[in-house]
């Protein structure tokens, strides 16, 4: 782990980065107890008779994009700086397939 001083004062910034960890690990933490939460639901949706399947194919659907964007953003850290460029990349493919996704089926199924 590289030497980061900010302060100048080792102790300030060791108790800095120890008070930073601990809040991205709680944040961490609750992120992963939503997923599996997700999960669950997605489960229970599916396992629930009374639900149809033109409900339940776009609910996990939703629900695996939801949990994207808390593996991208939490576990792999997209939100912190410096992932700009990486992001635009993300978000131009994303764009992509999406237009791809919608000219295929525009040319294909209509």
């Amino acid at each position: 782990m590289a030497n980061q001083t900010n302060s100048g004062n080792e102790r300030i910034d060791l108790a800095y980065r120890r008070r930073k960890n601990a809040e991205e690990m709680r944040h961490q933490v609750i992120v992963f107890v939503l997923m599996i939460l997700l999960t669950l639901i997605a489960f229970a949706a599916v396992g629930y008779e009374e639900f149809s399947h033109w409900f339940v194919i776009p609910f996990i659907l939703l629900l695996a994009g939801v949990q994207v964007a808390f593996q991208l953003y939490y576990f792999m850290h997209m939100s912190h700086k410096g992932h700009e460029f990486p992001s635009m990349f993300m978000y131009g493919g994303v764009l992509v397939m999406l237009l791809l996704v919608w000219a295929f089926s525009t040319v294909i199924w209509w």
